[in-house]
């Protein structure tokens, strides 16, 4: 047995670790653009991409860090199965919002190097040896990094803080508010670990991570094969079942750091806490998604497999016509019905069952809304948060995704994102 407490203060709650963020100038309104998280000793580090086909510089400079092909890697992520046994240290990473450095070629990746090598030569760096730095970014497509900005604002690093409202802000684009988690997990044998996470998205959200930059640091003693296998799980049921506006980035990350600073470890706690913090971390995301007035859940079950159960659920969750329904609230069960059966997956109009909460909308014997139905379902919808519930009737398969409405600030956020 184990027991979870929820901690504030986000990353320092968690040993071995040291981060920060300063402002490098980009945002207009002076905001921290520029962070940075530094392991006291080399972490152990566990990273899972974009499946984006143009990866950002600094997941191709990931690749090359630990000797994998990136090409092999367009459209695919690192599996637990090729990662079984292997286990990778860094001590530093960089991270910046307002500019992805991705699409910039190779010149994109020579800049990360080029930042890295000029670091050393930092008062603040001299006696700091970088093991294996990696770099983190968001923001607009296309533009190389702002070098110099980079390198004078990080001559101001207090390598020795622990400020984790300052590394958050520092990831943050349209994001209307800070993400940032917590846990302490006591152990049954009285020992306990911390586990904490930072995370960045609102807009060009997929069910394929999202747009995303997300740092998870413990100081759990994680054996590397238990956290590739338990990362894999929680992104699969958290950050890949999410989505805001069916976009994709080049810059997706998640990466879970670990310190072992605690000594501490148990596998089944260590899951639930992932999990908890990264589902939680997922609808934080959903909530924050741009121009989003409420979240969702879209809850397939009854069908053939788990596979088809997952793609009916993304179906929904991506729809444009669903989402613009849930903007309305209206109960448009059509618009559900038609989405599932474009899905691929498995359905029948005489077993599909569709409810909105405990409200039903279809099943066979009850087509057309009626007043009180109709009445009951437009007022779960105009609730902050809900669930819409489609049962297949063909199998045992279920799958959740989750996603948001659509409405009029979207169009206006992104009309002029580089602005």
């Amino acid at each position: 047995m184990f027991n979870v407490l929820s901690l504030k203060n986000g990353l320092e709650n968690v040993a071995g670790f040291s981060f920060g963020g300063v402002s490098m100038g980009l945002k207009k309104d002076g905001s921290n653009d520029l962070g940075f998280i530094r392991a006291d000793k080399p972490a152990s580090l566990f990273a899972r991409f974009t499946s984006n086909r143009f990866k950002a510089a600094p997941l191709r400079h990931f690749y090359r860090t630990f000797g994998f092909d990136e090409n092999a890697k367009n459209g695919k992520n690192l599996t637990s199965a090729e990662l079984k046994g292997k286990e990778f240290k860094t001590n530093f990473i960089l991270l910046n919002s307002k500019n992805a450095n991705a699409m910039t070629g190779e010149a994109g990746i020579s800049d990360i190097n080029e930042i890295f090598a000029s670091l050393k030569s930092l008062p603040n760096f001299a006696n700091f040896e970088l093991v294996n730095p990696l770099m983190s970014s968001t923001g607009v497509i296309g533009y190389r990094l702002p070098k110099e900005k980079i390198l004078k604002a990080a001559a101001s690093f207090d390598l020795n803080a622990r400020n984790s409202d300052d590394v958050a802000h520092s990831i943050m684009t349209t994001d209307r508010f800070k993400k940032e988690i917590a846990l302490k997990v006591e152990l049954e044998n009285g020992g306990s670990f911390n586990i904490a996470c930072i995370c960045k998205g609102a807009g060009m959200i997929n069910p394929s991570l999202a747009t995303m930059l997300c740092f998870i640091l413990t100081d759990a003693d994680v054996p590397a094969n238990d956290a590739h296998e338990l990362l894999d799980s929680a992104i699969n049921a958290s950050f890949n079942a999410i989505s805001v506006d069916g976009d994709t980035s080049t810059n997706d990350t998640v990466m879970l750091l670990s310190s072992g600073a605690s000594g501490a470890y148990d596998k089944e706690a260590f899951a639930f806490a992932l999990n908890k913090i990264t589902l939680e971390m997922a609808l934080n995301l959903v909530r924050d998604g741009e121009g989003s007035t409420k979240v969702v859940a879209f809850e397939v079950r009854g069908a053939k497999s788990a596979n088809e159960a997952e793609h009916a659920a993304k179906a929904l969750s991506n729809s444009l016509l669903v989402k613009t329904a849930l903007f309305g609230c209206d109960p448009n069960w059509g618009r559900i019905a038609s989405t599932i059966g474009a899905s691929g997956a498995m359905c029948d109009e005489n077993s599909l069952v569709i409810y909105c909460d405990e409200v039903l909308l279809y099943d066979k014997d009850h087509r057309e809304l009626d007043d009180a139905r109709e009445s009951a379902a437009h007022a779960v919808m105009k609730k902050d948060s809900y669930r819409i519930i489609c049962d297949l009737g063909v199998g045992d398969g279920a799958y959740s995704a989750y996603g948001c409405d659509l409405g009029h600030e979207y169009v206006s956020i992104n009309a002029d994102y580089r602005s």
